[in-house]
């Protein structure tokens, strides 16, 4: 691909990557609470839908990793947003809680085709050598979903009900992701670059699968993925239960996706100073000190400010997610291993938000909640030490 295209590409996927995350993801926790207080349906069975779909994704991502190797990611992500618009428009027209959640089990197949998992896999090969910059540009940009759609939602709802929220979030969805992905991601897909040197003993995708490092490596991700999107999906209870106003909270979620942005801004300077073991510590230690933060600040200038901090954390662990499997196997079957990973880490995140809500009515209060969440984030960063494949003599991990 030329590097006119290789940019269209890549702007195309910025574009795509807020829109997708921003109604499909970001929208629900702003909405949330207005869909439980207007159906009376529980609020853990609220939330438990969201937690189905993720379940779904997790599920759909394996083999749509195992296309995007073959085919690329053409017609994969427009199916996903084709799905996408169905399935926001079902949200939206849910009649009683079974509709409800089936409609987001839909939303979930839908985001195994239009979120990071398949943009990372097409930036990964059509970019090669040069992937970690396409990379970081693509993260800074889906790191304002939340900037642009938390207060996007808010407004809308205060001046709508939620279905008709959602109803104008999907014909936005509609608009922009459709039409995207079909025309802007055409161009040959090019076979997988050769592995490196380095790599050349990991070439077998299943061998790496079962290896021991593959599957340390899974645990930690998915440890850190169920810590930072508990975080994500209750930071704005744990602000009201402070006595800030929702709108002020839905401001907050949004200035952490700012925070991303900014994280993720140092992510190549990281990346070229640090060996992969000490920057996965390091990110890791980062992301569970900021939560553990939010768990004890009062004032809401300072809670605000680390909101911001633990979004920093949480965007340039997104980058170290996205390079987990080309740092250490090589980028030769980059969409099934990052399927395979992908799927345990989608679990743990469609298990955050209900356990983070559970967490909290357990042990009395959201601020409780965050230190166990702290707690598992740093117990990541030391099982994580420990998940890299043998490298050759003279190399350091």
């Amino acid at each position: 691909m030329s590097r006119s295209g290789l940019r269209r590409v890549l702007a195309i996927l910025c574009v795509t990557q807020i829109t997708s995350w921003g109604i499909l993801y970001y929208a629900f926790p702003v909405l949330a609470p207005d869909i439980a207080r207007a159906t009376g349906w529980p609020t853990t069975a609220v939330v438990a839908a969201l937690s189905g779909a993720q379940l779904v994704t997790a599920l759909a991502g394996i083999p749509v990793g195992r296309r995007l190797d073959r085919r690329g990611p053409r017609t994969v992500m427009t199916t996903g947003s084709v799905l996408g618009v169905l399935a926001v428009l079902a949200v939206a027209t849910a009649q009683n809680l079974a509709w409800f959640v089936i409609a987001w089990a839909v939303a979930g197949a839908a985001m195994s085709g239009v979120l990071y998992p398949p943009a990372f896999a097409a930036l990964t090969r059509w970019y090669g050598p040069r992937r970690v910059s396409a990379l970081t540009v693509l993260t800074l940009a889906g790191g304002l979903a939340s900037t642009v759609f938390a207060p996007v939602t808010a407004l809308l709802a205060a001046h709508l009900d939620w279905r008709h929220t959602y109803l104008v979030l999907a014909v936005v969805l509609a608009a922009i992701t459709i039409p995207a992905h079909w025309w802007g991601l055409k161009g040959r897909w090019p076979e997988a670059e050769p592995p490196l040197a380095e790599h050349v003993e990991h070439n077998d995708p299943r061998r790496i699968a079962r290896s021991g490092a593959f599957l340390v490596l899974v645990v930690a991700m998915s440890m850190a993925t169920f810590s930072a999107f508990a975080v994500v999906v209750n930071l704005v209870p744990l602000l009201t239960e402070r006595g800030v106003s929702p709108g002020i909270a839905a401001v907050a979620l949004g200035l952490g996706g700012a925070g991303q942005v900014l994280g993720r801004l140092g992510y190549a300077t990281l990346s070229r100073t640090t060996s992969v073991r000490a920057r996965t510590a390091i990110i890791l230690l980062a992301t569970s000190a900021t939560t553990a933060l939010m768990s004890v600040l009062t004032s809401v200038v300072a809670l605000i400010t680390a909101a911001v901090v633990a979004g920093m954390a949480r965007g340039v662990f997104t980058l170290l997610q996205a390079t987990a499997i080309t740092d250490r196997w090589g980028a030769v079957h980059y969409g099934r291993l990052n399927g395979l990973m992908s799927a345990p880490m989608t679990i743990t995140m469609a298990l955050a938000p209900f356990a983070g809500a559970a967490f909290a009515g357990v042990l009395g209060g959201y601020a409780h909640a965050f230190l166990v969440l702290a707690a598992v984030n740093a117990a990541a960063a030391a099982l994580a030490m420990a998940g890299n494949p043998r490298t050759p003599v003279g190399r350091t991990p």
